[in-house]
């Protein structure tokens, strides 16, 4: 999962990651210098009272600070626009393999659901190549240094200080691995959360004519619930590692103190060297922290990547043959050859041995009881779905013979599912025709007894309608 994901998203950026990787090293450095200077500090001016090195001292120390913070600044900045990028790239890949899947996968996968992994998924797994690389990169540098400057000053009190590091490796490894899985299910559980909220919002005039306001309220907050229960659970194994980390961190400070003290009360060391290592101790334990919650971090953004690489993944069950031709006919006769088909495997079959003929320039009305397959075979024509036996064909040839583009181009759908996007009413009429002119969208319009309502809007055809085009009516909605 880290390697897909470094090699898809991460190497596009690799020259930029470089360059705030150099201002890391640089903050890092700054980092373990401030330590280093105290030593001297102690011992020679506040101990020996040298006044020539008073000044000399605090410049250093404000030097430090000063570059440290230019040096993070630029590299937070930096890879706050390779994360957001990053984000960008994947939420794209996302949308174009939503786009690319067939319907049946849409009815099977509610759209707040779908919403959520473009939104919410990638957002989590943005969180963790942003913390992974801003933190973890500074984080890892910081300790490096700090690490190089204890073993420096003393390797004996080194080794003491460094004994906890493994035991804070592996606890940090078991609470990744279950928050990984958490993760996983809370993401799911936020995509159920929209798909409820996204339903009950397109439906709010059923809720509101039912009066079924409370029973929606139940429904919602028993999902809200859920949520709330993974959150506290994500939180409360995560911060495990708190107590953990803290008591392995005072036992290493206990032993620093007892073996450092004896050293500096029998002249073996100087008062201001244990203070040197202490605080570069104690500068290193932040960074060490912070590695410990950044595990957390990338444990639960490699769940949401799952779920988004799960998406990115499938394959649609419609789609062009690799031997595909191009419809080039213009009134095409549509056959329907002996053509069975049910949905989702259900033992009902919609259509059942169906054959029948469209003849060109004709009109053609199926008639029939509700559930009786008029709608199936409408789906069959443009592809929607392919069916189980049988074949639909176009001037002879079977439609799964031909590009999905140029056979969906020599259709026009009016359903009785109105959709109506929210932006103006010239590019809902002209949707799907990129290159379409205002003269042919005001034909269409006329020709579809449409331009007297529209003339009437605010603003004609630069009219804005809104989601699902809730200014206009039933009526004048079917006839855009």
């Amino acid at each position: 999962m880290v390697k897909r994901l470094a090699r898809g998203y991460v190497r596009p950026y690799a020259g930029a990651i470089g360059g705030a990787l150099f201002f890391m090293i640089i903050a890092a450095a700054m980092t373990a210098l401030f330590a280093k200077l105290i030593e001297p500090v102690l011992n020679n001016v506040l101990v020996d009272t040298n006044r020539d090195l008073i000044l000399p001292a605090a410049l250093g120390m404000f030097v430090c600070f000063l570059v440290r913070g230019g040096a993070t600044y630029i590299h937070t900045i930096i890879m706050n626009r390779v994360s957001q990028s990053i984000v960008a790239d994947m939420q794209r890949d996302l949308f174009a393999a939503f786009v690319r899947l067939d319907l049946s996968f849409f009815h099977a996968n509610p759209s707040g659901a779908l919403v959520s992994r473009v939104l919410n998924d990638v957002e989590v797994v943005r969180q963790a190549i942003a913390g992974t690389f801003l933190g973890f990169g500074k984080s890892l540098l910081t300790l490096v240094f700090l690490i190089v400057l204890m073993f420096w000053q003393d390797w004996k009190l080194s080794l003491i200080a460094l004994v906890i590091f493994p035991f804070a490796a592996l606890f940090a490894a078991k609470i990744g691995r279950r928050l990984r899985k958490i993760s996983k299910t809370l993401q799911a559980e936020r995509g159920a959360l929209g798909a409820v909220l996204t339903q009950i919002f397109q439906g709010i005039r059923q809720v509101k004519a039912y009066g079924a306001e409370g029973f929606e309220k139940e429904r919602c907050g028993g999902v809200i619930d859920k949520v709330k229960g993974l959150n506290v659970k994500s939180v409360r194994v995560a911060t495990l590692s708190t107590p953990f980390n803290e008591t392995l961190v005072g036992l290493a400070v206990m032993g620093i103190i007892l073996y450092g003290g004896f050293q500096v009360m029998e002249g073996r060391q100087t008062a201001g060297a244990l203070l040197s290592f202490i605080g570069a101790f104690a500068l290193a334990y932040e960074p060490m922290k912070k590695l410990a919650t950044l595990n957390n971090t990338l444990q639960t953004g490699l769940g949401a990547a799952e779920r988004v690489f799960d998406m990115l993944d499938r394959v649609p069950a419609i789609q062009d043959r690799e031997d595909a031709q191009i419809l080039r006919t213009e009134e095409p006769e549509i056959r329907f050859d002996h053509v069975s088909f049910s949905y989702g495997g259900k033992d009902e079959p919609a259509l059942d041995d169906v054959s029948l003929v469209m003849a060109p320039g004709s009109v053609t009305a199926l008639v029939g009881p509700s559930g009786g397959g008029k709608t199936t075979i409408l789906n069959m024509i443009p592809r929607f779905y392919d069916p189980a036996a049988g074949a639909v064909r176009i001037d002879g040839a079977d439609i799964r013979d031909l590009t999905l583009e140029s056979l969906r181009a020599h259709a026009a759908l009016v359903s009785q599912d109105i959709t109506i996007f929210d932006d103006t009413v010239a590019a809902n009429i002209a949707y799907g025709m990129s290159g379409a002119t205002r003269e042919a969208i005001e034909s269409a319009a006329k020709a579809a007894a449409a331009d007297g309502f529209i003339a009437a809007l605010p603003e004609g055809y630069e009219t804005r309608l809104g989601e699902q085009g809730m200014t206009l009516s039933g009526g004048q909605r079917q006839r855009i």
